[in-house]
């Protein structure tokens, strides 16, 4: 801090005056000519024989004044305690009645009005001085009655600015955030067909998807102020501020209406009410309860759009998720294949990648990583690249930065022995050959032997295409492989390691869902048992006994047996299958041995000879169903889809300036079948039904049609499928050009004459602006 502004600060005005206070009160009690001395020296001077002249008593201060009469000008002060009082009036009655003392008093003495102003003034400026520098470290001097002012940052043209072309992956989300920004751009194309723009947007996922890239997005693309905010900036310690902060934040966004506010990671004020231990008036309670009327409460007015972004929106409050609130709950998850390529090409723009790397095998290697987790690959492998003075980003490094953001770094310092690395090559190796031999198993894209993390070694088992679903037979195949390594210990070395540990986690894990969630055994049935909440609420679950179990303890049992029937079948499988292929897997660890690393191609190599299990056979649970032989249907080819966005529709030539567009050579007239578009590029009216047949389709307010939806002709028909005699109708208004669209309305068609029997039904067309001559409906007049 700069010396002059240092010196204008208030603390060092009220460190002065303290100062100044303070040598105020010694220069005035050494001008007394009173020498401070220790209270023995005093009670000495009085429990003497040595003359006195006075001695003052100062009650107030508890002070001893002694002045001596044998030594002129010597003046002691000291303190006295309240229980010395009675003893040294006793003495100084004696020194009176000795002749050894002139006289004594005792004095009492008023402060006066500034002495008490000093008592209370000074401990009030020692007060609002520390009252001072706290406001000041929370957030500027002028803030210290501020505590319930909004913390939301106001994105501004200085902001960085993300477009919707920096986000990729998530084209529904998109689409969605892009009809929010065009709502606030251009109202009146979604009010003229009664739409109301939605109130609330919940953005909920995995981490790492993109919730916040897109909001960002939003603020760089909606031209309306932006206000963004976390959730857990709006609770402090002080009671009260949180929905203080809730109102200013929607004032200000009022006042700049249209606007948008967002909120990241609202579930840190939105989670579900009664939840906690802190009772019904929770301070964050009170936040949430102020945001739900904000969002819609009695008082409402529009133009606010409320986003949120959250990864848990299983813990939010319902009255925050209901319709009126958050209208819209778009899931943004981990992209599949095609987005994951999108996604690598958005990153990868600023970056050397080498012609021979092919970002789609990269998306390919890659399933279940999330935009964070592709970002952080292109990352890391520019990091690599600067690391070895590359100038190009090689498919090399690419490859060692998907093993690092999966695996953590390799631990080449980490040194073992021969037989510690010869149990790690059998232990991965079992791994890769049961993975193999198992039908239901996605290929084996890696196996390596360097200890990268915590783990001494891993294989890399995954699908060459995103799945979204598994089998049984796939997932019972899949605990055999969890189950190789620990096969392949016990096989080669008799003894199994504790390096199987987080095998047997996983293969628990996988074992307990299919008896428990998927109903996968027949013991049991297709029952779900259990909860998929591991107690988030502790408060929903404190009055439960047992916690979140909903089956008896018998069915507890039955299911642990389920469990553990189900690993020790896929153990005992993994055994079979490498002791048949002993070979095989004696070969696969030499080339372990050799390598360090083996790729896809090269495992495969290996396996040539390996011996695989067949198909498991069917199975619905129950004898009583048998699976019916009828194949499945051949699937129809796929259509492809429409564009989440369609096309705007291209205005046509004329109608703009009041005159209709010329006729095209060959071209139907207006108002005939098959005629080109009308005003504004909106389709011309349906042919009509003859009479006494339902009416066709027809637009609001188009001429002739007096609701929606239409209804049939109540006329019976007649001979030549015609009514007897027309309808009337009302009398032609004169009529105004206004806008065009869907939502202007039309006056109604002016009477006509009634057209013979046999003539054709001819639809109504457009109306036009006044011409003269015939109308565009075809009829004689003026047009009006």
């Amino acid at each position: 801090m700069k010396p002059g502004r240092l010196v204008r600060t208030p603390i060092v005005w009220i460190v002065l005056v303290f100062a100044l206070i303070a040598i105020g009160i010694q220069v005035i009690g050494n001008a007394s000519g009173y020498k401070q001395v220790p209270t023995s020296q005093v009670v000495a001077v009085i429990n003497g024989s040595d003359p006195l002249k006075e001695v003052v008593l100062v009650d107030g201060n508890q002070e001893v004044l002694v002045e001596k009469a044998d030594v002129p000008h010597t003046k002691l002060r000291a303190t006295w305690v309240g229980t010395q009082s009675q003893d040294l009036i006793k003495r100084l009655n004696e020194r009176v009645t000795a002749g050894t003392l002139e006289s004594w008093r005792g004095d009492n003495p008023d402060r006066g009005i500034m002495g008490a102003l000093a008592v209370w003034l000074l401990p009030l400026l020692l007060f609002v001085g520390l009252f001072w520098l706290m406001s000041n470290a929370q957030g500027g001097g002028n803030r210290i009655l501020g505590f319930g002012k909004s913390k939301a940052k106001v994105a501004t043209k200085d902001t960085p600015q993300t477009t919707f072309a920096d986000v990729a992956g998530c084209e529904e989300a998109i689409e969605e955030l892009q009809e929010i920004r065009e709502f606030l751009a251009e109202p009146a194309k979604f009010t003229a067909v009664g739409a109301k723009i939605p109130k609330g947007v919940l953005l909920y996922g995995p981490p790492g998807t993109g919730k916040t890239l897109l909001a960002r997005a939003v603020a760089g693309e909606a031209g309306v102020p932006f206000f963004s905010i976390s959730g857990s900036d709006f609770v402090e310690m002080f009671v009260g501020v949180g929905a203080s902060r809730v109102r200013d934040l929607f004032d200000q966004a009022k006042d700049a209406a249209p606007a948008i506010v967002f909120i990241d990671e609202i579930d840190a004020v939105g989670r579900h009410r009664g939840a906690g231990m802190g009772g019904g008036h929770d301070e964050r309670e009170q936040t949430l309860n102020q945001l739900l009327v904000e969002m819609d409460g009695f008082d409402v007015r529009g133009g606010v759009v409320l986003i949120a972004a959250t990864n848990r929106p299983d813990v939010l409050d319902p009255a925050l998720l209901r319709p009126g609130r958050f209208d819209r709950q778009i899931p943004v998850e981990a992209p599949d294949m095609k987005g994951r390529l999108q996604i690598l090409q958005v990153h990868a723009k600023n970056k050397p990648i080498a012609p021979d790397v092919d970002l789609a095998m990269v998306a390919k290697r890659t399933p279940g990583f999330t935009g964070a987790d592709l970002a952080n690959v292109l990352n890391e492998a520019a990091l690599l690249t600067a690391r070895q003075n590359q100038q190009w980003i090689t498919k090399e490094n690419l490859d060692e930065s998907i093993d690092r953001v999966i695996g953590g770094p390799q631990r080449r310092s980490r040194v073992m022995n021969e037989r510690e690395l010869l149990i790690t090559a059998y232990h991965e190796g079992g791994h890769a050959l049961v993975a193999a031999a198992m039908p239901g198993n996605d290929p084996v894209q890696k196996v390596t032997i360097l200890p990268r993390g915590r783990a001494l070694g891993y294989t890399m088992v995954m699908p060459d295409a995103d799945k979204y679903s598994q089998t049984r037979g796939e997932l019972l195949d899949q605990l055999a492989y969890i189950m190789g390594g620990r096969a392949a210990e016990e096989l080669v070395f008799h003894d199994p390691t504790t390096g199987a540990s987080n095998d047997i986690e996983k293969a628990t894990n996988v074992a307990r869902a299919m008896v428990t969630k998927f109903g996968m055994t027949s013991r049991l049935g297709a029952v779900k048992l259990g909860s998929d909440n591991d107690e988030p609420f502790l408060g929903l679950q404190a009055g439960m006994s047992g916690g979140h179990r909903d089956y008896s303890d018998s069915m507890a049992a039955a299911i642990d047996e389920e469990v553990s029937a189900l690993i020790n079948t896929a153990h005992q499988e993994a055994f079979d299958v490498l002791n048949e292929n002993r070979a095989v897997l004696d070969e696969l660890v030499r080339q372990l041995f050799d390598k360090e690393t083996l790729d896809k191609e090269q495992v495969a190599e290996i396996f040539k000879d390996l011996v695989k299990r067949p198909k498991r056979p069917a199975w619905t649970g129950s004898d009583d169903r048998t699976p019916s032989s009828v194949p499945p249907i051949d699937p129809p080819p796929m259509r492809e889809r429409a564009p989440l966005v369609p096309p705007a529709a291209q205005p046509v030539p004329g109608w703009h300036d009041g005159t209709p567009p010329a006729q095209l050579p060959g071209q139907a007239p207006w108002g005939a079948p098959g005629a080109p578009q009308g005003p504004g590029g909106l389709p011309q009216p349906p042919q009509q039904a003859p009479w006494g047949g339902p009416t066709q389709p027809q637009a609001p307010s188009w001429p002739g049609q007096q609701q929606w939806p239409p209804q049939s002709a109540p006329w019976p028909p007649g001979p030549q499928g015609q009514p007897p005699y027309a309808p009337p109708q009302a009398p032609q208004q004169p009529w105004a050009p206004g806008p065009q669209g869907w939502g202007q309305p039309l006056p109604p068609a002016p009477p006509q004459p009634m057209p013979p029997f046999d003539a054709p039904v001819t639809p109504p067309a457009e109306p036009q602006p006044p011409a003269s001559g015939p109308d565009t409906y075809g009829r004689p007049g003026s047009g009006s």
